[in-house]
C-alpha cells in the first residue's frame, strides 16, 4: 500500500470514529427529564417503567423546602415535598405529551392532598414542568381532562415549576420489582386499580419487569 493510500485509510478511520462519536453525543443530548407526583412513588414508578424510550425512573421527593429530606421527614408532611418520580427519556422515542397522558390515566385527578388510600400533602398530585414547552403540554393536558364531563371543575392536580428533586432512599427504588408480593398487597389493599376502573374505565399501568 502506498503512503497516500495509507493516509486515506487512516483518515477514513478517523472520520468514521468522529461520526460515531457525534451520533453518540447527539443521542445522549436527546435525553430529557420529566417529573411527576402522583401519590406513592412505588406506583408512580410502575406507571413509566418498561416504556420504550424511558431509560430510568427514580423515586424521590420534589417541590419542598428542606434539602435532602429523609422519608421520615417527608412522611411527617412538614417539608413541603411530594413523593415523586423523575423520568429520563428520549423524546425521539416517547414524547412528553405521551408521558403526561399516561400520568393522567394512572391517577385520580379529583383527589385533594392524597392519592387513593394515602392521605396528606406528601401524596398530592403535581406536574412539575422543567421549561415552557413542558408547561404548555401540562396545561393543555389538564384542560383536556377538565373538559371531560365527569371531571369538569374538579381537577385537583397542580402544575408547578420544577425546583428540586431528591432521590429517595435505595430501598424505595424499583420497589415493585424487588418486592412484587408486598407491592401487590399494597396496591390491592389501597384500592388503586379499583378506583382507576371507576374513574377511567381501565386499571392502572404496571411497569414491565423483565428481571424479577
Amino acid at each position: 500500500m502506498t503512503s497516500s493510500g495509507l493516509q486515506r485509510m487512516v483518515m477514513g478511520v478517523v472520520v468514521g470514529a468522529m461520526v460515531v462519536a457525534s451520533v453518540a453525543g447527539a443521542a445522549a443530548a436527546k435525553q430529557e427529564k420529566a417529573t411527576f407526583a402522583g401519590g406513592c412513588f412505588w406506583s408512580a414508578e410502575s406507571m413509566f417503567e418498561g416504556l420504550k424510550g424511558v431509560s430510568s425512573v427514580v423515586s424521590g421527593y420534589a417541590g419542598g423546602t428542606v434539602p435532602n429530606p429523609s422519608y421520615e421527614q417527608v412522611s411527617d408532611g412538614n417539608t413541603g415535598h411530594a413523593e415523586s418520580v423523575q423520568i429520563t427519556y428520549d423524546p425521539a422515542q416517547i414524547t412528553y405529551t405521551q408521558l403526561a397522558d399516561l400520568y393522567w390515566h394512572n391517577i385520580d385527578p379529583t383527589q385533594v392532598n392524597g392519592s387513593f388510600c394515602d392521605h396528606g400533602r406528601q401524596y398530592r398530585s403535581v406536574i412539575f414542568y422543567a421549561d415552557a414547552a413542558q408547561k404548555k403540554v401540562a396545561e393543555a393536558s389538564k384542560l383536556q381532562v377538565d373538559k371531560t364531563s365527569k371531571f369538569h371543575g374538579k381537577i385537583a392536580v397542580a402544575i408547578e415549576p420544577f425546583k428540586n428533586f431528591y432521590p429517595a432512599e435505595e430501598y424505595h427504588q424499583d420497589f415493585a420489582e424487588r418486592n412484587p408480593e408486598r407491592y401487590q398487597a399494597y396496591r390491592t389493599g389501597c384500592g388503586r386499580d379499583r378506583r382507576l376502573m371507576e374513574v377511567w374505565g381501565a386499571p392502572g399501568r404496571q411497569g414491565e419487569h423483565p428481571n424479577p
